[in-house]
Order: structure tokens, then sequence, then C-alpha cells
């Protein structure tokens, strides 16, 4: 038996017009399926197979939580994800993939494996930031993020570092201070 023949979805041998599917997505599946997004998660999908004229829809309701690096500090983050998606899947002479999410498998195989889909749902349902909230981040690589901050290497102090929230802050800049150059563009917008 292979890594992911329990994904396999038998269409062919469909009974009923519609069947339900319950996949319970562990560390070993992120590891066996080795995607560069995510490596470790405990995911719940549900998949509803309903069969149409001529084809097949294929809903996913995916949830759960998967591990990903922070884009600041690179420890493991908690990201609890959420996603529906649907594929159209229809029997043809050779496997395809289509536009709008319609799928071609050879009707000999009558059969589709679901593992990878199921994975890039997932994968997409991942926001394109992903960093710890204010504060969690790691302390150890944060401040050696405000250290590679500085620009002369002689300087003890710049002005400039990370809040709570990783974003760049200039301590010498006076509250209401704006830069004279903004001030001009502004103008342009305002005579519009």
């Amino acid at each position: 038996m292979g890594k992911f023949d329990a994904y396999n979805i038998d269409l062919k041998g469909m009974r009923a017009d519609s069947a339900t599917y319950e996949f319970a997505l562990d560390n070993l599946y992120f590891a066996h399926i080795d995607g560069q997004e995510v490596q470790k998660g405990k995911v719940r999908v549900t998949l509803n197979v309903k069969r149409t004229a001529g084809a097949f829809e294929l809903n996913f309701q995916t949830e759960g939580m998967v591990y990903v690096p922070c884009d600041r500090c690179l420890d493991d983050m908690e990201l609890p994800i959420t996603s529906s998606d649907k594929l159209r899947v229809k029997f043809g002479h050779e496997y395809a993939e289509e536009a709008g999410n319609l799928i071609v498998i050879p009707e000999a195989e009558g059969a589709i494996n679901v593992a990878w889909f199921m994975y890039e749902f997932i994968a997409l349902s991942i926001p394109m930031k992903h960093v710890h909230a204010p504060g969690k981040c790691n302390k150890a690589m944060t401040g050696k993020l405000n250290k590679h901050l500085k620009t002369d290497a002689n300087e003890e102090e710049d002005g400039f570092g990370l809040d709570d929230g990783g974003i760049v802050i200039d301590d010498n800049e006076a509250p209401g201070q704006t830069d004279p150059r903004w001030d001009e563009l502004k103008k342009i917008l305002d005579n519009n």
C-alpha cells in the first residue's frame, strides 16, 4: 500500500449520487507530501462528492491548524486555517488539468487521488504574511534584527528600531513632523 492510497476516491465505482469522506491530516501526511509551505499541522478535511451530469463535483471543507515559520523571527508559529474549495472531475482519455478547477482523469482508471489537491488548498489558505502577534517573536532574533538595522558600525544608537509589531520606527522623528517633499506632493493632489 502506497503513502497516499488512503486518499484515492473511486468515482467510477460510486453506487450513490453522493458520498462523504473524512480525512485527518497530521504531521506524517505533511512529511510525506513534502511541500515547501507547510511541514506540520493538524487539519480535518471533509470531502463531499456529488455526481452531476457528465462530471463529479468535489467540495472540500478544510479546518485546522498548521505550523509555519514566522517571517520575522523564523520560529514556528501556529496558524489557524479554514477553507471551502471545489473541484470538478470528468472522465476523458488522459489526465489533464483544465481552466476553472476542472480535472480530466482517464476513464480506464476511474479514480482520483486527492492528497495533493488537499495540500494545495491548505497552502493557498495561508496568508502571504505570517508573523507572531506583537511581543511573541523570539527576543534573541528581534535583538539581532535591531542590531543590523544600524547604519554605522560605530554608532551605538541610530534612532531606528523595531516596535513590538516588527514595524521599523524612527525614534528621532518628532510627532506631527512631516517630510517637506510630501507636503509638495500633497499640493498637487489638492489642485486636482
